[in-house]
């Protein structure tokens, strides 16, 4: 804002440049380059990443799969605040980590999926350069990196030929043809490497005064918001810091130096203003006022650079005579019959391009802005509500209010209730105000992301509800306040979306753009149970009805044949505040064999069914959006034996599921806080777990390690499951044996297991186990597995990937002292939330080693 945002205006005014980043995951991005360029030399930069992150590991939290994905989206958008891009996404969901572009494409339904998105993306954004963030091959690692290169590589000639995804051209798309292609992650750091094949070659460590820094330190603030992804601490020190890219492919003669190298991404393309001329071809011969004009907006735009160096305001006068211009030139090139590259639309898109930056540029010199804020919020469809604008004259100037409005979707209904006379003079320093009353039209779309998966725990590409949304991060905000104001008679018009206020986690009062949710809000509670196969079952169905305003109606549960319900159902009321209120079910089902079933609430009220439930997924560094989810209960009934009087002792870590779905079996868990692990009488548990990444999130834990190793020695058994901080703890010497854990993973589930110790009472206690346990595992089979161990470590497992040497460090176990140790790195904590029998069977198991001698309870269960 304020002076610095005028000069960046400015500079993107005079060039034409567009740039399109490509990459895999959030965080994968080439941040100091995005900000280098976009900030530092004013190119229009898009940033397309494949996919959400949505399955990855989240370090700050339990949140995983799509919930993840939208956290991970608003983190990606607070770290594009700081690049200064526009952001993409195409259909396909992190299913995880994949070791190859095959399996990443075979999961992913083949390459056209992504394919398809990325040329979209390229036919509307229309970039001069692309430029992939890997080079496509296996120094990638992770397959998902590799594809997106592939794809991008694949894309750059694909997206000019009209015969590729034809739909797209018949929306309405045109083909395009980027001029030049660059692969990156030549190197890994500032080594002499580095230095060895390049083109382009960016010093993101430059400083630039308005971001008080350099590039990529700017560019690191907006990255330590992804802390999902660890992100809190990372920093980078003054000083030169390179980006390497590498021309892999160009529609253009060579612009490289005897050295081969390039001094930037746009060398050998006319980026300038006036150069915007040529790109009609043959046909700027009908448009010969076309260059001459663009020459001339050039110097105006010059004109107000010089003047706001000595005051902001007095840019104004130019970029007007620059405004008008532009609308002129508009106006002449649509009547001049030009067909050719404006008929694909370029030139005219990048003059209304300009014209909406030098609108903005006006604003930010005359100090302009706009603020519209909505009462009450959220709001449900049918509503009526307040919308109250402020037009704000922050100039030197007298401006006079021309128009003041709401813009919406066509179906939403406003009018004016308490509107002054237009127009209507502003003096310097003040504000005019207006107030509306809004009706949200009974088909209001509502703030929910426009993707969803049905299975996110197996499904691999998401499902588009609204196709016109198919590449945005969210769908737009639905309702906007714009204001037309004048300085002599010149004119220009500012709009924002309309705001609104909620209260976070925190307590903290914040805003967003008005939200559009349903009258109703009907979530289960929780979203998965297990329970063991024996007969007559009972369990409790808890639903939790949050309403945005008075209502009623009546909840019931739809639940599998031969299944009961009590109540069979409950009258909801709420007053005219609304509110939250929970009821509970009980459901008795008669359950013979391991199946799987699916629980529905549905709350009916004036006709209309809802069965699906919101929440709020935010924090005080993001936005914030909606999470929507099916007001569903996923059953898994399973054949498990569990040991009678198991005491289960649990350290949460990063956060998992894993003692929720303990409890439901029946087994009595007690969390220990990490913080009171040095108090703690540890010897009244069988058995103590360490949640996913202990050693890496609880200092706790790694302070009291010696006390967890006197509990095993003494008798009690330790599990201790995955840490993704290798150095950390094979340097702490956590374990009561040297042994040393690894990055080596096994990401494909159907990989075939082998038992290495058959006889071992893992296998045999209280569960008998077999290679059929490992069927129907989702995502992965484990992670972090260890790579070396001492001979008192015994490993009974081994797995690998395709290809791969066999994997021998996933399960190990100890005897120390007295106890049993047992280092896992199998995605437990993926498998026991989403019920697959096998894993539940062997994790009782684990908790049960060392017990053997304790009495069984339901043997036949």
């Amino acid at each position: 804002m304020g002076a610095a945002g005028l000069r960046l205006t400015l500079k993107r005014l005079t060039t034409t440049a567009r740039l399109m980043h490509t990459t895999a995951h959030p965080d994968d991005e080439d941040g100091g380059m995005l900000t280098f360029e976009s900030r530092g030399n004013g190119t229009r930069t898009l940033l397309m990443t494949l996919n959400r992150g949505e399955g990855g590991q989240n370090k700050v939290g339990s949140t995983l799969l799509d919930s993840l994905g939208v956290l991970r989206t608003l983190e990606l958008l607070a770290a594009d605040r700081y690049y200064g891009v526009d952001q993409r996404f195409s259909r396909v969901a992190d299913f995880g980590f994949s070791k190859n572009p095959e399996e990443t494409l075979e999961k992913w339904h083949g390459h056209d999926v992504a394919l398809a998105d990325m040329i979209r993306v390229i036919r509307t954004f229309r970039p001069d350069v692309l430029v992939a963030r890997f080079t496509g091959t296996s120094r990638d690692g992770h397959g998902h990196h590799q594809a997106s290169a592939i794809l991008t590589r694949e894309a750059f000639r694909a997206a000019a030929d009209p015969k590729r995804f034809p739909e797209q051209i018949h929306e309405g798309l045109a083909p395009w043809q980027a001029k030049k292609l660059y692969m990156g992650r030549l190197c890994w750091d500032n080594s002499a490497e580095c230095e060895k094949d390049y083109t382009v070659k960016i010093n993101t460590g430059k400083m630039n005064p308005d971001l008080k820094g350099s590039y990529i330190q700017f560019a690191m603030e907006g990255l330590r918001h992804q802390l999902s992804q660890g992100a809190a601490q990372w920093k980078v020190d003054p000083g030169d810091r390179f980006s390497y890219y590498k021309l892999v492919d160009s529609t253009i003669p060579s612009a490289a130096d005897a050295n081969g190298h390039e001094s930037d991404f746009f060398a050998g393309i006319d980026t300038s203003l006036p150069g915007l001329a040529k790109r009609l071809g043959d046909d700027e011969k009908n448009a010969p006022f076309l260059k001459a004009a663009l020459e001339e907006i050039e110097k105006d735009i010059h004109h107000a650079g010089a003047a706001a160096e000595k005051e902001p305001g007095a840019a104004a006068l130019p970029l007007f005579a620059a405004l008008k211009l532009l609308d002129e030139t508009s106006q002449r090139l649509a009547k001049a019959g030009v067909s050719g590259a404006a008929s694909f639309g370029e030139v005219p898109t990048v003059l209304r391009e300009k014209r909406e930056q030098c609108a903005h540029a006006i604003n930010l010199a005359l100090g302009v802005s706009l603020e519209a804020a909505a009462m009450p919020s959220p709001v449900s469809p049918g509503a009526t509500f307040t919308v109250k604008t402020s037009f704000h004259n922050g100039s030197k100037h007298a401006l006079i209010l021309n128009d003041a409005t709401l813009g919406a979707a066509a179906a939403w209904k406003r009018s004016t209730i308490a509107k002054a006379k237009l127009p209507r003079l502003v003096l310097p320093g003040h504000d005019a105000t207006e107030e509306f009353t809004v009706t949200a039209p009974d088909k209001a779309d509502f703030t929910k992301p426009h993707w969803h998966r049905d299975d996110p725990a197996t499904e691999s590409v998401n499902t588009v509800d609204n196709p016109s949304y198919a590449t945005l991060p969210f769908p737009p905000p639905q309702l906007y306040a714009a204001a037309t104001y004048s300085l002599n008679d010149a004119r220009n018009s500012i709009h924002e979306p309309v705001l609104a206020s909620f209260t976070d986690e925190e307590g903290a009062s914040r805003v967003w753009p008005v939200p559009v949710v349903p009258a109703f809000s009907v979530l289960v509670e929780p979203v998965t149970h297990l329970a063991r196969v024996n007969g007559e079952h009972t369990f409790p169905v808890k639903v939790r009805v949050e309403s945005n305003g008075k209502g009623e109606g009546i909840l019931r549960l739809q639940v599998p044949d031969k299944s009961r319900v009590e109540p069979e159902q409950i009258a909801v009321h709420f007053d005219e505040a609304g509110g939250s209120q929970e009821f509970n079910f009980q459901v008795l089902a008669s359950v013979s064999e391991e199946s799987r079933a699916t629980i529905r609430a549905i709350l009916t009220s004036q006709g209309k069914d809802f069965s699906e439930g919101y929440s709020l997924v935010t924090r005080k560094d993001l936005g914030a959006y909606y999470y929507f989810q099916p007001a569903t209960q996923k059953l898994s009934f399973i054949t498990a034996a569990l040991p009678a009087d198991l005491r289960v002792g649990y350290i949460m870590g990063a956060g998992d599921e894993i003692p929720t779905a303990l409890e439901q079996l029946g087994i009595h868990v007690e969390l220990i806080p990490p913080a009171s692990l040095a108090q703690t009488d540890l010897s009244r548990f069988s058995t103590i777990v360490l949640g996913i990444r202990a050693y890496d999130t609880q200092k706790d834990v790694v302070a009291n390690n010696k006390r967890l190793l006197d509990y095993v020695s003494n008798g009690g058994t330790l599990v201790v499951q995955y840490n993704s901080g290798a150095g950390d703890f094979n340097s702490g010497k956590f374990t009561p044996f040297p042994a040393q854990i690894s990055r080596a993973r096994v990401s494909v589930e159907e990989a075939p297991v082998q038992i290495l110790a058959p006889d071992d009472g893992v296998f045999h206690y209280p569960n008998e186990i077999t290679t059929k346990d490992f069927d129907g595992w989702v995502q992965e089979r484990g992670l972090y597995f260890m790579e070396s161990w001492d001979a008192n470590f015994k490993p009974l497992l081994a797995c690998n990937d395709p290809g791969e040497a066999s994997q021998k460090g996933g399960l190990l176990r100890a005897q120390y002292g007295k106890g049993t140790y047992i280092y896992t790195g199998y995605a437990f904590f993926r498998q026991l939330p989403a019920g697959v029998p096998g894993a539940v069977r062997l994790y009782v198991n684990l908790l049960s080693a060392g017990h053997e001698g304790v009495s069984q309870q339901g043997k036949a269960n």
